[in-house]
């Protein structure tokens, strides 16, 4: 997928996520070995890392199903990252998933969890 589609579904995934009521605070944060999606904040004051993934066919699973073990650690190795260099004080976080399946969007709060990885 070229970083033009990609950016688009990232697009559509914030404006849905904006719809839900989140707050953007960044988006493609990257750091060595890791790279977030979308960082969002929900009315409670949690951060949301957020990964966006498309797939044109559900072969293999789907988008969902292509975020393996070694992509949730490199997710988590960024948002510790991100934690650590740009904010204060630890809030609650979470990691969800904005998968794009044949079109349909699906938003998967809580996908995964940093102690899992």
């Amino acid at each position: 997928m070229s970083k033009d589609v990609g950016a688009a579904f990232e697009a559509h995934a914030l404006v849905f996520l904006q719809r839900q009521r989140l707050r953007l605070v960044a988006r493609n944060v990257a750091c060595r070995g890791g790279e977030i999606d979308l960082v969002m904040r929900e009315r409670d004051g949690s951060l949301v890392f957020v990964e966006v993934r498309a797939r044109a066919q559900r072969h293999y699973g789907g988008a969902a199903a292509s975020i393996g073990w070694q992509k949730r650690q490199r997710i988590v190795r960024a948002a510790r990252h991100y934690l650590a260099t740009r904010v204060s004080d630890a809030p609650a976080c979470r990691f969800d998933v904005v998968a794009f399946e044949a079109g349909r969007l699906v938003w998967l709060r809580d996908a995964f969890r940093a102690d899992e990885v």
